[in-house]
This record gives C-alpha cells, sequence and structure tokens, in this order.
C-alpha cells in the first residue's frame, strides 16, 4: 500500500458539487432497486451499485452460510435475478447454447431451453474460452439473451418459450464477432439497446423489429464492441453513452444520431469498461491506454475536453463511486482510490486477481475476482482497508457478482452457487 503524492491535493468544492450532481437514470425506471432484483449487468442502476443495507464484518459461514448450488456448463455471463427467479446461460458440448431458470427459495430447475450457437474465438484469445459471454437482461416478464454468434433473443421468463430472435448477420449482412457477441444487453423502457452487428441498435423489445442501427465500425475482429452501455442525462440532454473499440461516443436517444465522439487510445482498440459518468464528466479506462476523465460541454455545440488522465490501465473491471472517490481494479491487479474531481490518487494496493466484479453498498465494497476468492473492503479513501476475505468457489469466477438483498449469487465456469448474509 502506497500513498499516492498528490493524495492530499486540495478539491474545489464548486467543481465536485457539479460532478456530482448528476447520476445515470435508471435504465428502466420500473426496475426499482428496492424491488428486488438484479435485472441486468452490474445491477439495478448498471453501475455495480445497491441499495445501502448492513452487510456483516466477516465472510465466514458463520455469517455467509451457502444456501444451494448446482452444476452448469461455463459461461461468462452473471446471473439475473427477478421474480423469485435466478436465470443463467451455459455452453454446452462446446455446440449449444442453454437458458435456464431456477428457483431462488430452493434451487430447483423451472425451465430449459437451449440451441445451437457456439463458435470458436481466434486461438491467440482460446484462454478467455470458447463459450457464452454477455449477461442478459430481464423486463416485464421477458428475459433477452445475446448469443455468441450475435443473436440476440427473447424468452417469456415464465416457461422460456422463444417469443423472437434478431440474428444479426443473417438480417443485416454483417460478419461474425471474432471474439462473440460480448456486449450486455439494456432495456430502456419498450426498447432494448445493444452494441452487435457491427454497429449499435435500437430494438422494439416486444416486436424484436429494429428501431434503427448507428456507429458503424464494420463488425469482425476490429469492430465488434467489448463494452456495455449506459443511459445517462449530460447538459440536461438525455442519450446514450456508448463505448466502441476506438471511441466514447454520446448517442441521441429518439433518433440514434450522434451528438459527440471522443477517441480513447487502447492496444488493438480493447476499450472494455462499461463507461462512468459522473454528473457532465465520463470516466473511462483502457487495456494498453490510459484512464481519462472528459467533460462535456453544449453551447449549441457538444465539446469534449480532458479534465484529467492517467497512468492507470482499466482490463476488464468497470469502476464503481463511492461519494467523492472512484475505486478501479486495473490491469495491473491492483486496486486505486481516485478523486472523481481531480484524478488525485488516494492510494494503490498490492495486486490481486486479474479481475474483479465490484458491487458497492453504502461505504463497502464487494469484489469476487476470477479464482473464486470474494473480497469485503471498506471504501475509505484515507487508506485501504481489507476487511475479510474467503473462497466461495474453486473454478475460475469471470462472471459478475449478483446481490439481491441478503442474498449473493456466485457464478463459476462450472455452476453457480448462493450465499446468504446471516
Amino acid at each position: 500500500m502506497r500513498r499516492s503524492l498528490f493524495g492530499s491535493r486540495r478539491i474545489v468544492t464548486g467543481v465536485l458539487s457539479a460532478v456530482l450532481a448528476a447520476t445515470p437514470l435508471s435504465l428502466s425506471e420500473a426496475q426499482d432497486p428496492a424491488t428486488g432484483a438484479w435485472p441486468q449487468w452490474r445491477g439495478p442502476s448498471r453501475t455495480g451499485q445497491i441499495e445501502p443495507t448492513t452487510w456483516p464484518d466477516s465472510l465466514d459461514e458463520s455469517h455467509l452460510s451457502e444456501v444451494w448450488r448446482v452444476e452448469l456448463g461455463p459461461s461468462y455471463s452473471g446471473p439475473i435475478v427477478a421474480d423469485g427467479k435466478v436465470f443463467v446461460t451455459e455452453t454446452v458440448d462446446k455446440q449449444d447454447e442453454r437458458v435456464t431458470a431456477y428457483s431462488v427459495a430452493d434451487g430447483s430447475k423451472l425451465w430449459s431451453v437451449s440451441w445451437p450457437g457456439a463458435m470458436s474465438v481466434p486461438f491467440f484469445a482460446k484462454a478467455n474460452g470458447d463459450w457464452i459471454r454477455a449477461t442478459p437482461a430481464y423486463a416485464d416478464g421477458r428475459l433477452y439473451v445475446a448469443g455468441m454468434r450475435d443473436v440476440l433473443v427473447c424468452l417469456d421468463a415464465n416457461d422460456g418459450h422463444e417469443l423472437w430472435r434478431f440474428d444479426f448477420p443473417e438480417r443485416l449482412g454483417t460478419p461474425l464477432p471474432d471474439f462473440g457477441f460480448v456486449c450486455s444487453p439494456m432495456i430502456d423502457g419498450e426498447h432494448l439497446l445493444v452494441q452487435a452487428g457491427g454497429g449499435f441498435v435500437k430494438i422494439d423489445r416486444a416486436t424484436g423489429e429494429l428501431v434503427w442501427r448507428v456507429l458503424d465500425d464494420g463488425g469482425g475482429m476490429m469492430g465488434s464492441a467489448f463494452s456495455s452501455p449506459v443511459r445517462a442525462k449530460i447538459r440536461g440532454v438525455d442519450q446514450y453513452v456508448v463505448q466502441t473499440r476506438e471511441k466514447l461516443c454520446g448517442v441521441a436517444v429518439d433518433d440514434g444520431r450522434l451528438l459527440w465522439e471522443q477517441t480513447v487510445p487502447a492496444f488493438r482498440g480493447m476499450n472494455i469498461l462499461t463507461p462512468t459518468v459522473l454528473g457532465d464528466r465520463i470516466f473511462t479506462s483502457a487495456y494498453g491506454g490510459e484512464s481519462f476523465c472528459y467533460e462535456l460541454a453544449n453551447d449549441g455545440e457538444w465539446k469534449v475536453s480532458t479534465v484529467w488522465s492517467g497512468k492507470w490501465q482499466g482490463y476488464m473491471s468497470s469502476p464503481v463511486v463511492v461519494g467523492e472517490h472512484l475505486y478501479l481494479h486495473q490491469r495491473n491487479q491492483r486496486l486505486v482510490c481516485l478523486g472523481v474531481a481531480d484524478g488525485a490518487e488516494a492510494w494503490t494496493t498490492k495486486p490481486f486477481g486479474k479481475y474483479w466484479s465490484l458491487v458497492a453498498n453504502g461505504n463497502r465494497l464487494l469484489a469476487l475476482d476470477e479464482t473464486g476468492k470474494l473480497l469485503l473492503i471498506d471504501a475509505d479513501p484515507a487508506e485501504f482497508r481489507l476487511v475479510s476475505t474467503r473462497e466461495v468457489a474453486t473454478s475460475e469466477t469471470w462472471a459478475h457478482l449478483a446481490v439481491v438483498g441478503d442474498l449473493l449469487f456466485v457464478r463459476s465456469l462450472d455452476g453457480l452457487i448462493v450465499f446468504r448474509w446471516k
């Protein structure tokens, strides 16, 4: 643990207030965190934040007990929890994709459906596996699942029967993404937004019909996004904040017109993080690049300026914000605490795992690394405090942790494990 030389830099109150004055919109106003659901990528607000609740000071078995577990094939998709069900995906026998719903109460199987959908990623990415990647989204009794071969499938969440599917290569003539369908779908009212088909698309989620498609990147290996979009109000304008392989963009909600764009340098276009909206600013961090905090201005014409930047390199772990600080797990495996207003480094840690999925609960962080280790951390800019650790899985855990009420859902490569706080 080391302190930054700039840790005591003075923060201008007016600037900080402006930065924190607005937050990303909930992706569906009907999805209230208080309803006890984890309906999409990174939770109800798509930010990794939950409504503050009390967590014990220990992760041992007397405080966090296993409730049930099931065995599954490999997947990177995070579990989705809604209406008393938990939905998971898996790749079966390297040829099919399967979606299964289990009862949250006891782990009993409610339904399961599958379709041919596997593909092989390039040899240099084989370590990342050939299995399904994107986290599904849930709304109004429907589950939206992104399959590896650039196909989006809408299922009835009650029984699993297929309502519609959008096969991007078939319908748009776009190439298969070499690394599979990575972006996690986003629900916005009556529509669904996703980065697929070599661009950013808006789909009528009731009918599966295409509304518009923008940000054409050609798809294939150097196109096809790794990031997932968010919706936010910036300078009073509702917009989708979208990170492609090369750029950070603002897209108009109604007609998909490009409002602004900013190039984000990264090694081989490995811009992976979900953008973090901080009022009228946006934070992102690139593999092989740097961290950037951009500020948007709009005096009739959108302008993007860099407020601060630094050497910190993100990998696949999207950060969380607690109060005036941002917590980022980096490519070098270290957690860093940065001041939102000016990027001042409060502290950085020793190396941990390669990847963390992070959930923020008040001033506490819960992190799950890819080795199956769970970490409970104080979100304190004064110093790094690791409260408790515990191994919760024996196989790799690259899928995002889900937290609903007093339950924790851990998706390892070989199963789903549900824990309960005591």
